[in-house]
């Protein structure tokens, strides 16, 4: 089975299929199918599969051009019907995991998946989830329900591992195709050919590791190590305010230090579809074991109460200058998680949202790149259509939530009553007399 399924990566003969087409899952298909390989994207939303099979491009980090021709040529298809999985001979997973209400592992779509998947997995294939997840998930969950399903033996009969995804939204250095990607599988043989596989896909570096587990621990790490260096940026930040010091100059000057120091920096809470969410699976994973992760459960609580301090500071501002923050009107500018892409989702300017309305304020928002937002809670808004100098001046306070660049900040200060800048985008405007910073 290795020998042959090389040589098919060695003459592009390859059938690749990826299931979700979302963030991860279609920047990914359309690599597999501009190395060569005909790939088919699976995905239960028929508006998605619609929309690939259309050429239309709905995440920010792909080429419009690139899905259409791809399309086009026959190489990029996408369907919702799960028996074409018969016909592929490599199958990436990446499908959500998020929290839910009780914040633990929601692992319904990869369950889902696998178990869609094993109806139609035949002999010769590998598959690989690429989705976040808690050390184990691979070996204790994935393999069983595959193995079951199909028949056939993991090892024997298909080879099976995890590869974590890395995809940052916006980034205009690191893409799809040149981020090094980590590979660990279930057997040596498993480990060669997979990491072979995405090899002939991706420029960048292809690393293998021992086993699943310890690539699903690693994309944890990755993420738990910034969860907890930017909790420790908020905290110091709001000691900082308590003192009259500023954070931002703080760590201006600890940068300055060419060894053992990376700058990380205060906001007004954490988004996105890892940094907030993967600590909890760890978390969540290690109670299994009698073990309590005190550390990472405290920047969790930190990161996650930073929206709220952020209206308890708007209210104060509002408060020294003799407006109460019940019936106040507000406007957020941004709403994205983080600066110039449209994703919102876990994004905490919509948590500062829903909190100052819950306290009475008037909320607006203002985002370029997000037009209205419906979240998984059921929270809804919609963006003021145009940002002018007499809009601005109708609010009590404008809030800074998201540093997109597409805004004239120098306008927004010469109109705004009051702003509260949670990003420090307005660092370089003069005069600042009506600015405060996180």
């Amino acid at each position: 089975m290795k020998d042959r399924l090389l040589d098919k990566i060695a003459d592009r003969t390859i059938v690749a299929g990826v299931v979700g087409l979302g963030y991860v899952g279609l920047p990914l298909a359309v690599e597999k199918a501009r190395a060569g390989f005909k790939t088919i994207g699976f995905d239960i939303q028929t508006s998605k599969v619609e929309m690939v099979n259309a050429g239309h491009n709905y995440i920010g980090d792909v080429v419009d051009t690139d899905l259409a021709d791809l399309v086009k040529s026959g190489r990029l298809s996408a369907t919702s019907d799960f028996s074409f999985v018969k016909d592929v001979d490599f199958i990436a997973i990446c499908v959500p995991t998020p929290l839910d209400k009780h914040q633990e592992p929601d692992i319904r779509y990869v369950r889902d998946s696998a178990i869609a998947i094993s109806k139609y997995l035949r002999a010769g294939t590998m598959v690989v989830l690429e989705s976040t997840t808690y050390p184990g998930t691979t070996e204790e969950l994935l393999r069983p329900i595959l193995e079951e399903g199909s028949g056939l033996i993991c090892g024997k009969d298909f080879y099976l591992g995890f590869s974590p995804e890395r995809v940052d939204p916006g980034n205009l250095i690191y893409k799809t195709q040149n981020t090094p990607k980590v590979v660990g599988a279930i057997g040596s043989e498993a480990a060669e050919v997979i990491a072979a596989m995405y090899r002939s896909v991706l420029e960048g570096e292809v690393f293998t590791v021992s086993s699943p587990s310890v690539a699903e621990m690693e994309k944890i790490l990755e993420n738990t190590y910034r969860n907890i260096n930017i909790g420790l940026v908020n905290e110091l930040g709001r000691l900082c305010h308590e003192m009259g010091i500023s954070v931002w100059e703080v760590i201006d000057a600890a940068k300055t230090k060419p060894y053992g120091f990376q700058a990380f920096y205060p906001g007004p809470g954490l988004g996105g579809h890892c940094i907030p969410l993967d600590p909890y699976y760890l978390t969540w994973k290690a109670r299994e074991y009698g073990f309590h992760t005190t550390l990472i459960e405290n920047s969790m609580i930190i990161n996650d109460s930073q929206p709220r301090y952020c209206v308890e500071r708007a209210m104060h501002i509002l408060n020294r200058h003799k407006k109460a923050i019940n019936g106040a009107k507000i406007l957020l500018l941004g709403v994205s998680y983080k600066n110039d892409i449209d994703d919102y989702r876990e994004s905490p300017a919509i948590r500062v949202y829903k909190e100052l309305r819950k306290v009475g304020a008037f909320v607006d928002y203002f985002d370029p790149w997000v037009p209205e937002f419906r979240n998984m809670y059921g929270e809804s808004g919609q963006s003021i259509p145009k940002l002018t100098s007499r809009v601005i001046a109708a609010y009590d306070l404008v809030m800074v939530t998201a540093a997109h660049q597409n805004i004239d900040y120098a306008m927004v200060q010469a109109s705004a009553k009051i702003i509260f800048d949670t990003k420090n985008v307005m660092k370089n405007i003069i005069p600042r007399e009506n600015i405060e910073v996180l």
